[in-house]
C-alpha cells in the first residue's frame, strides 16, 4: 500500500473506515489530491470541454473518427486514445442510436481499465477500487431494477468490445459507482461529468464538514474549510446541506444506506430557520405546515421530472409559470427564506437564464443568495457560484460596478475552496480586471 503524506486511514468509531490527519491543517490548505481512476465527460459538454484534461476552451479539435470527442490539441487526443477508443468504436457502430447513460459509460471504462491494469494506480494509494463499499444487499427492488437496466445498456452498447464479468460482479460494480461516484462540476456548479476517486471514497460524511472536494481538471482536491487539528477525522458532505435534518437523513439512507449523527443532525439547530413559516394574522397550524411540506416535496420532484422541457423545443415559459405557481402556493405558508421556497426560486432563476430573461434571473438570484449566506457555511461552493452568476449577470446588464463587487466576493471564497493557483481563480481575476 502506498501512503498519503499527512493523511492516514483508520477505523472510525461507528462509521467503519475513515481518514484522519496526522498534522494540523489551516483553512484553504490542500490535504491531498487524487486523480480520477476513471471518468466521463457529459455528452452535453462535448465541443466545449476537452475530453482528456477537462479544460473549457474555444477552438477544440474533434476526433477524426467519431467526430464526437473534442480535444485541446493532438497531445491531449493521443493521451486520451487508450480510454476513448472503446467509446469511439461504439459511437461509430451505433451512430445516432448511441445513447448509454453516463453511469454505463463510466462502468465500461472501469471494466476496460481493470482489464489492462497491472499495478496499483495513483488513485488507489489507500483503497483499491474493488474494495469500495457496494451495499448490494441493502438495495431495494427499485434500485435493483434500475441497475439491471444499466447492465442491459452496458451489454447493448459494449458487448462487441468488452468481456464482462458475471452478473453479480456487474451488479456490485454498478452499486459501487452509485455509492462512490462523484459528479464533476464547474465553477458555477454545472454538471460536466462523472468520475470515481477510490481514495476520496474513504472519507466519511458529516453535515458539518471540515473539508471540501473540488476539481482541477480530472483531479479531485481535498481542502480544509475549517482548521483541523492532528488526529481529527476529516469529513466531506455527500449531499446538499441546505435542507432540514429529516430531508438530509432520508437522502443519506436512500443513497448511502446510513443515518448521520453529526452535531447538526443531533441538535437540528438550523431546522427552525430552514423551515420558517409566514407570520400571518391567523396562526398557521402544524397540519397546514405538514401538508405544505408534502406538497413542496412532491412539486419539487414533479418539477425535476419536467426538466426535459429545457432540452427540447417546447416553450420554457410553461416551466417558469409552473415554478411561479408553486412558489405562490408555498408562499401562503412558507416564508421566502424557507428552503423549499429557495429551491423553487433557484429553479426559476435557471429557467430565466435559459430564456435570457436576465432581469428575472437577477431578481430570483438575489433572493436566493441572501438566504444562502445565512444557511450555508462560509466557504460554500453554492454561495460562490451564486456570486459568480449574479456578478456576471450584472455586468451583462451594464451594471459593472455591482458586478465587479459581486465577483470579488466569489473570488474570496474560490481562493479557499479551489486554491489560489486554480484556473478558475486566474480566469475570474482576469474577468474582474477587464482583461477578457
Amino acid at each position: 500500500m502506498m501512503k498519503l503524506e499527512g493523511i492516514e486511514q483508520f477505523d472510525s468509531p461507528g462509521k467503519g473506515r475513515g481518514l484522519r490527519v496526522n498534522r494540523a491543517y489551516g483553512v484553504g490548505e490542500l490535504l491531498f489530491s487524487c486523480p480520477a481512476y476513471s471518468y466521463v465527460l457529459s455528452v452535453s459538454e462535448r465541443g466545449f470541454i476537452c475530453e482528456q484534461c477537462f479544460t473549457r476552451k474555444k477552438g477544440l479539435a474533434k476526433c477524426g473518427k467519431c467526430k464526437k470527442a473534442f480535444y485541446c490539441n493532438a497531445k491531449c487526443q493521443k493521451k486520451d486514445w487508450p480510454v476513448h477508443k472503446l467509446e469511439c468504436h461504439t459511437m461509430c457502430a451505433f451512430g445516432e442510436k448511441w445513447c448509454p447513460s453516463e453511469t454505463v459509460r463510466l462502468v465500461a471504462r472501469i471494466i476496460a481499465r481493470l482489464r489492462d491494469q497491472k499495478a496499483r494506480s495513483q488513485s488507489e494509494k489507500l483503497l483499491l477500487l474493488k474494495d469500495m463499499e457496494a451495499h448490494t444487499e441493502e438495495m431495494d427492488n427499485e434500485k435493483r431494477e434500475r441497475t439491471k437496466a444499466d447492465i442491459a445498456g452496458l451489454h447493448q452498447f459494449y458487448s462487441k468490445y468488452l468481456d464482462f464479468p458475471e452478473h453479480q460482479a456487474l451488479l456490485t460494480l454498478f452499486s459501487q459507482v452509485h455509492c462512490n461516484g462523484f459528479t464533476l462540476e464547474d465553477e458555477e456548479l454545472s454538471h460536466v461529468g462523472l468520475a470515481v476517486f477510490p481514495d476520496i471514497a474513504l472519507t466519511n460524511h458529516s453535515c458539518c464538514p471540515n473539508v471540501i472536494v473540488t476539481y482541477r481538471g480530472i483531479n479531485a482536491e481535498v481542502r480544509a474549510v475549517q482548521d483541523i487539528s492532528p488526529g481529527q477525522e476529516i469529513y466531506i458532505s455527500y449531499i446538499d446541506m441546505l435542507y432540514p435534518t429529516e430531508d438530509r437523513i432520508e437522502r443519506l439512507r436512500d443513497a448511502y444506506y446510513f443515518s448521520c449523527d453529526c452535531k447538526e443532525c443531533t441538535t437540528k439547530s438550523m431546522d427552525v430557520m430552514k423551515m420558517k413559516v409566514r407570520r400571518l394574522s391567523e396562526e398557521i397550524s402544524q397540519k397546514d405546515i405538514s401538508d405544505m411540506v408534502r406538497y413542496a416535496r412532491n412539486a419539487i420532484e414533479e418539477f425535476r421530472r419536467g426538466l426535459w422541457i429545457l432540452d427540447s423545443d417546447s416553450c420554457p415559459s410553461e416551466l417558469l409559470e409552473m415554478c411561479e405557481l408553486i412558489i405562490d402556493k408555498m408562499g401562503s405558508v412558507f416564508d421566502d427564506s424557507n428552503v423549499y421556497m429557495l429551491h423553487m426560486m433557484y429553479q426559476a432563476m435557471g429557467v430565466c437564464l435559459f430564456t435570457e430573461n436576465y432581469d428575472g434571473a437577477v431578481r430570483y438570484g438575489e433572493k436566493v443568495l441572501k438566504q444562502y449566506i445565512v444557511l450555508y457555511p462560509a466557504y460554500s461552493l453554492n454561495i460562490a457560484s451564486m456570486y459568480l452568476k449574479l456578478g456576471r449577470l450584472s455586468i451583462a446588464l451594464d451594471r459593472k460596478p455591482i458586478g465587479i463587487s459581486t465577483l470579488k466576493k466569489a473570488l474570496a471564497i474560490m481562493e479557499v475552496v479551489h486554491g489560489k493557483d486554480h484556473m478558475y481563480v486566474a480566469e475570474l481575476k482576469r474577468e474582474i480586471s477587464g482583461d477578457e
